[in-house]
């Protein structure tokens, strides 16, 4: 494998970087074909393997630890599982299941945040073969109408429901789930709770493994389905993804290769993401199994409310490498500066960070940067790519510690890029072992997402970062399907805009969506961050419409547009009226993943009315450049 250390003016810490080279064929004005100019190393046949290896050269490491929680809502000290008690659960819930004549047709759905008997279970199901689906938390404790979880259900036909809580999702089991179904909760007094029969995570766990377990398990090979998990929906309702072992195994053999430091030295995360979500789910808990790491599972999450946690557990916790989401980095960068304590532990031997989800803010970008190098005298290399789902989800990562907003880079190993002009725009298409099979019971979805030669189509748009250079790799370009035309036939390219705003509104703008299909000009809807209640000089107890509607919040986005008006190019680049979001973006609704992504498709349909109000005038607090008011 081509390894190389690649210097830069700043100093950073040492990183290794698994591919800087890559060869590129087909004609500059059509369509072209990109890949690693290394091949695929050996992958494991199937992620038991690595469990059981590490469950035999390191049977008393830490798998995964969580906080233990108390009666009364408050986390203690940590609780530990090594991977030999990790292997001996997986083998009895297995068991126990086999005795249910569970499989593909009649799966595992978990309800349930991330925890340790959800990590039990999956690993129960995936030792004998039977696929599990973790659904989306959202979509039993925030719904009110429940139809994204029958419709995942309905999709799945599983043969038990596992639940964590009784409490948080009983209601949820009571409207969605069959009496034909088993249910199985993490509580004793989960019967009473329920109003029906139910089997405790202590009796599966409790359930004594046979030889039928072992023979499950060989019998498992690559083509086997580890898991279902759903895409987040937008104008439709969500899809199942296939996730073979193979394409586990590979992808995870793929980030080794393109990111050797995580197998460099023992591996630990600090991570919250949540593990319905393939960035959480496949990606960060796959590389702990693959690589024998330690997980601690982060209760906080990048939320007002939830931070706090997150945290404390950085100030006790020092990981090797750090993932997160653009909120969750802006809100560490921001504690950073006055956290002794964070700054000194976070950074003492974290060798990478590593952001997905969502566009980071190079003001985000830059004030880490500012701390580290304060701190221990030099910078942490921020890596990032793209992937998705149906990719596994790593596909594409940078080169170089010199990486800016919305570099991505070049391919993984054993991935084929297909780069195709369409509507002006390029679309990157995958091919490789770390795609996608198809959408489960949805042969249609599956053929409408391959074209003629079996690349998978992502919708996401590229372009080269230095078109002299095809080593340095490619950059968000923005979503095809989110790109559209004003009502004078110019097109507007909403990827670069968007991030356009979003660096000039920093630290203030989290988001935005564009609006004006088919009108005369370009709008927004201007979702923000916290720092604007500090701009705003009001307390606590003023609500956050309150807050973007006062004077100093106002006249900041004023500046904003008359900025960005100034050095607009023409209609298709210039934001003609925006407006500040108090109704945050709907996970329910589909108009932003648990990641924090924004869908724009999403935003713009539920969000219709606001959207017509804000282009006819009518919508109050719309803010104009200073030149159209005149």
């Amino acid at each position: 494998m081509s390894e190389t250390t690649l210097s830069s003016p700043a100093r950073y810490r040492p990183l290794v970087f698994g591919v800087t080279r890559v060869e590129l064929r087909g004609d500059d004005g059509g369509t072209q074909y990109l890949k690693a100019d290394q091949p695929l190393g050996d992958y494991a046949a199937r992620m038991t393997d690595r469990l059981l290896h590490w469950a035999q050269v390191a049977p008393e490491r830490t798998f995964m630890a969580r906080r233990i929680k108390h009666a009364d809502g408050s986390s203690g000290d940590w609780r530990h599982i090594s991977y030999a008690e990790a292997l001996a659960s997986a083998r009895s819930i297995g068991q126990a299941l086999l005795d249910r004549g569970l499989n593909a047709e009649r799966p595992v759905a978990i309800l349930s945040e991330n925890d340790l008997e959800h990590a039990l279970m999956a690993l129960g199901c995936m030792y004998v073969g039977i696929p599990f689906c973790p659904v989306s938390p959202a979509y039993s404790t925030v719904s009110q109408d429940y139809d994204k979880l029958r419709h995942v259900l309905d999709t799945l036909t599983p043969g038990l429901v596992f639940a964590s809580d009784a409490g948080r999702y009983g209601k949820a089991i009571a409207a969605t789930v069959g009496p034909d179904v088993e249910v199985a909760i993490n509580s004793v007094a989960a019967h009473a709770q329920l109003e029906r029969a139910v089997t405790t995570f202590d009796q599966l766990v409790a359930t004594k493994a046979t030889a039928a377990v072992d023979a499950a398990m060989q019998a498992t090979g690559p083509d086997t389905i580890v898991k279902f998990l759903f895409t987040s929906g937008s104008t439709k309702l969500p899809k199942a993804v296939i996730n073979t072992q193979r394409m586990w195994c590979a992808n995870q053999q793929q980030m080794r290769q393109s990111m050797p430091v995580l197998a460099q030295q023992p591996l630990v995360l600090i991570d919250w993401l949540p593990w319905n979500h393939t960035f959480g789910g496949n990606h960060n808990v796959g590389m702990t199994i693959y690589n024998g790491g330690t997980l601690y599972i982060d209760d906080g999450k990048p939320t007002p409310a939830l931070m706090a946690e997150t945290l404390r557990n950085l100030r006790e916790i020092a990981p090797t490498v750090y993932f997160n989401v653009p909120t969750g980095f802006e809100a560490i960068a921001h504690a950073m500066k006055t956290d002794d304590a964070l700054r000194k532990n976070l950074l003492s031997r974290v060798q990478m960070f590593f952001y997905a989800g969502a566009a980071l803010a190079q003001p985000v970008w830059d004030s880490l940067h500012q701390t580290q190098e304060a701190e221990v005298g030099e910078r942490i290399v921020m890596g990032t790519g793209l992937g998705m789902t149906e990719s596994g989800p790593f596909g594409i990562f940078v080169t170089s510690p010199d990486v800016r907003a919305g570099d991505l880079g070049v391919p993984t190993p054993g991935l084929e890029l297909k780069l195709v002009p369409v509507d002006g725009k390029i679309e990157v298409r995958y091919r490789g072992p770390n795609i996608t099979p198809g959408y489960w019971r949805a042969p249609e979805a599956t053929q409408e997402s391959l074209d003629d030669e079996g690349f998978f189509c992502t919708g996401d748009a590229v372009a080269w970062i230095d078109k002299n250079n095809v080593h340095k790799g490619l950059k968000f370009d923005g979503r095809i399907a989110e790109d559209f035309k004003l009502g004078t036939g110019t097109f507007v390219s909403v990827g670069p805009l968007r991030a356009k705003i979003i660096a000039a509104g920093a630290p203030y703008v989290q988001d935005a969506v564009l609006t004006g299909i088919n009108l005369k000009e370009v709008g927004a809807l201007i979702f923000t961050t916290a720092a604007c209640r500090t701009l705003s000089g009001l307390g606590p107890e003023a609500s956050l419409k309150e807050v973007l509607e006062s004077a100093p919040v106002q006249a900041r986005f004023q500046k904003l547009l008359d900025d960005l008006a100034s050095t607009a190019t023409g209609s298709a680049s210039r934001i003609a009226r925006a407006h500040l979001m108090s109704d945050p973006p709907s996970i329910d609704k589909g108009e932003v993943t648990d990641k924090g992504s924004i869908n724009q498709r999403a935003v713009l349909k539920h969000r219709d009315a606001l959207v017509q109000a804000l282009h006819d005038g009518s919508l109050p607090f719309t803010i104009q450049p200073q030149k159209d008011k005149q």
